[in-house]
């Protein structure tokens, strides 16, 4: 539900992080950006495999938080921001580990959009054509391709989403500011998605452009420190943040309609709240 309402601002920052043009990106480059989209048809293209990702992706990180947090919590300790900080950011990166296969169809489906309005070819049709043809051109291992600046981010993400929401909710529900309910959980999400955005924007246009990258021949960076040297050298450091309100737009109505949604469906299945 939370990737379905938000992808199209998704699909508008990877095509703005990707775009290479010294200065960083204004509002009227998001406003174009987001034409040349809607242009080439390209809004939800790539929603498949983003939603194969969170099939494994989510699941891994939000139960991997919660036995990190149980077993830390052992003989009713209270568990500290940093230990928290930690186990979001580390079982962030065993999920996207696990996940970065789905990721990677996701931001080369998103950045072949713009190929049908130049009327070329895109590389993928589909799951299955994307997955058969990066094992041909850059064999099994070319899937992973990404994948170390892919885990920085979902380290920062994580560390920022779950430990932000987890610490937020308890602040809100200690203060008395209001019970365990559909406020606290909407506060929390909102805090939730400026820490996770905050921490993760530049990782995330490393990551969005070692991921587009086909064969290793053509690669026009060698490493996540090579790609982010070039984009500052090139296009200063303020290209690092390149769609950082697109991903806070997306981020924190994700956000918002992610927990609120999980709060109600733990809540129905009768589980104690996260």
């Amino acid at each position: 539900m939370a990737e379905a309402s938000t992808y199209p601002l998704d699909a508008v920052k990877t095509r703005l992080q990707l775009h290479r043009n010294p200065g960083g990106s204004g509002g009227r480059g998001v406003v174009r950006v987001a034409a040349e989209l809607v242009r080439d048809g390209g809004v939800y293209r790539g929603f498949s495999p983003a939603v194969l990702r969170h099939l494994m992706y989510t699941p891994l990180r939000i139960v991997g938080y919660e036995h990190l947090r149980s077993t830390l919590a052992s003989e009713g300790r209270e568990v500290g921001l940093f230990e928290k900080a930690i186990a979001g950011g580390l079982s962030g990166v065993a999920a996207q580990v696990v996940s970065s296969p789905a990721d990677l169809m996701k931001v080369r489906m998103q950045a072949d959009s713009r190929m049908l309005n130049q009327g070329i070819q895109p590389r993928y049709t589909g799951i299955a054509d994307a997955f058969t043809k990066i094992i041909r051109a850059e064999g099994f291992r070319g899937l992973w391709k990404g994948v170390v600046p892919n885990a920085q981010r979902a380290f920062l993400v994580n560390m920022g989403e779950l430990t932000c929401y987890d610490q937020a909710k308890r602040l809100i529900i200690r203060k008395q500011i209001c019970d365990d309910n559909l406020y606290a959980h909407t506060l929390a999400s909102i805090a939730s998605g400026l820490s996770a955005t905050t921490l993760s924007c530049p990782a995330d246009v490393i990551k969005t452009r070692m991921m587009n990258q086909g064969k290793e021949g053509k690669a026009m960076y060698r490493s996540s420190y090579d790609c982010l040297v070039k984009t500052v050298r090139h296009e200063g450091v303020t290209a690092l943040l390149k769609g950082f309100l697109l991903t806070w737009a997306r981020l924190g109505p994700c956000q918002f309609v992610f927990w609120v949604s999980y709060e109600k469906l733990r809540q129905a299945s009768g589980i104690s709240s996260f």
